[in-house]
């Protein structure tokens, strides 16, 4: 089943996610709606708070990176389909390098943001068995992406001031719905009966 995307200003986006267990209710189906959201929006990284629960889950398929229109790609991401829970970032680390960014829940705006190149990551997987995994490139740039939606942290945080004051309109139309998208959206200022 699809869910509706959260759109910024929505308070669940700046929210530092909570801890789940195994009991947590219906994981495995909202894991596998995360997944058909994610696809149906033609993401490769969706948030629990995403999809207005403030837990620590994410999911991520980095398959579309891994072959672009030229053929070229990172060969690597291939198989890069994983469910993260409880997610902890150990440590980042390398140098420090740029990528076009955009999230689900802020369409139509995509920056350059920098992030280190290489994360080693600590989490359970979809059975609750403990993985710990170093990343690097989009593999890694996705998981911090992700990860930043369970700390509460947008990747437009990331931009500069004169940036985020370029953007600040745009950004209120988000909120406000005031835009159009080709995926089931919650808007929280959306005013009703439009």
């Amino acid at each position: 089943m699809k869910l509706p995307i959260v759109a910024y200003g929505d308070p669940v986006l700046r929210k530092k996610a909570e801890e789940i267990d195994e009991d947590y209710p219906q994981l495995k189906e909202l894991i596998d709606n995360m997944f058909e959201t994610m696809y149906s929006a033609h993401g490769v990284g969706l948030a629990a708070p995403q999809v207005g629960l403030p837990i620590r889950l994410f999911v991520i398929d980095g398959s579309p990176f891994a072959e672009d229109e030229d053929g070229e790609g990172d060969a690597d991401l291939k198989d890069f389909k994983r469910v993260f829970i409880n997610p902890i970032i150990v440590k980042e680390h390398g140098e420090k390098w740029a990528f076009n960014e955009g999230c689900l829940s802020i369409p139509d705006i995509n920056e350059e943001v920098m992030r280190p190149s290489n994360v080693v990551i600590n989490y359970l997987d979809e059975n609750f068995e403990e993985k710990e995994e170093e990343l690097s490139g989009l593999a890694a740039r996705i998981v911090q992406h992700e990860y930043d939606h369970i700390e509460g942290k947008l990747f437009v945080d990331k931009l500069g001031p004169l940036k985020k004051t370029m953007l600040k309109s745009k950004l209120d139309q988000i909120a406000k719905g005031q835009i159009r998208v080709g995926y089931k959206m919650k808007f929280p200022l959306q005013k009703k009966g439009r």
